[in-house]
């Protein structure tokens, strides 16, 4: 396979996993500000979005205050902002146009289809309709996306390349949801004190709600939650269940010049297979999902120097 084919489609299944994180993420810190809390405490919420995806300075640019409206309005619709929603279905779009010879007839009207019908809506539409429902249509555009791709495309190179890229964005998605909601909800001192609500809204915002009741039977508690985000691999969000995908994808694809990025990958796959809840938390878990994020990034640099075009520039 040429490699800008694979870069074009390993960063189109990227963009849109990540159009699909950014709404599961937008959407928890909405419902969660519907819950009474401090100014303080909801503006923090909704920064952390903005420092999350290092975007402090051209937020500074267009907005002298964090709001949720400057927020939602600069991560859902914004084109100039290259990490909105809207931005990303556009990438997406155009990274399947670029390879549609490659891609099948039902992938491409399916990204085509929704880049249209995004484009359409202005913000205050949106806003009106109620942003939920926004979000919600962003994810399951995504799912239909990857249920095309699973029940159209041969399962070589290009199927492979995909879900490589899906599975790296996706660990390095809940990662950030998970270190953003993670502290903010946390109970001090009494663990009673825990908000049902909110840890159930976390928990719906990586599809685990149902998940986690199956599992454990029990009440929510946070070190539960970061088990299951973190090292569950019969979990499709968990970190582990990711790096199981990106290990497997990248031994599939091999070439002469993939052995580090692959050793790198076993690793880190390593540290996921061979944790253990407590130690993570002993050690913060703060500073362990940074560290996994520093190695995920670094991960994806490796398949951009082994597999993709040269000229490609990461986004």
């Amino acid at each position: 396979m040429l490699s800008r084919t694979a870069d074009h489609l390993f960063w189109m299944s990227r963009y849109i996993e990540r159009a699909e994180n950014l709404a599961r993420l937008l959407d928890v810190t909405w419902q969660m500000s519907l819950v009474p809390q401090s100014l303080d405490a909801a503006n923090q919420n909704w920064n952390a979005i903005i420092a999350l995806n290092s975007l402090e300075a051209a937020y500074a640019k267009k907005y002298s205050e964090i709001t949720a409206e400057n927020v939602l309005r600069f991560m859902v619709s914004d084109a100039d902002n290259f990490a909105s929603i809207h931005s990303c279905l556009r990438m997406a779009r155009e990274n399947a146009h670029a390879v549609r010879g490659t891609i099948t007839t039902e992938m491409w009207e399916t990204l085509n289809s929704t880049w249209l019908e995004a484009r359409e809506k202005s913000f205050e539409q949106l806003l009106n309709a109620g942003i939920s429902e926004f979000f919600e249509w962003v994810k399951m555009r995504s799912s239909l996306s990857r249920g095309t791709t699973l029940g159209t495309l041969l399962q070589d190179k290009a199927y492979h390349f995909i879900r490589l890229g899906t599975l790296l964005e996706r660990a390095d998605n809940t990662a950030r949801i998970l270190d953003v909601k993670y502290h903010v909800l946390r109970p001090h001192g009494d663990e009673g004190a825990t908000d049902f609500y909110q840890w159930g809204a976390l928990l719906r915002s990586v599809s685990a709600f149902e998940v986690y009741r199956k599992v454990y039977r029990d009440a929510i508690t946070p070190e539960r939650v970061a088990e299951l985000l973190i090292l569950r691999d019969d979990m499709p969000r968990s970190l582990h269940f990711c790096m199981n995908g990106v290990v497997k994808n990248l031994d599939l694809i091999a070439n002469s010049h993939s052995g580090e990025t692959q050793r790198q990958a076993g690793l880190l796959h390593a540290k996921l297979h061979y944790a253990r809840v407590e130690d993570i938390l002993e050690q913060g878990l703060h500073e362990w999902l940074t560290d996994f994020m520093d190695h995920i990034y670094m991960l994806g640099d490796g398949i951009s120097k082994d597999f993709l075009a040269p000229m490609a520039e990461a986004a």
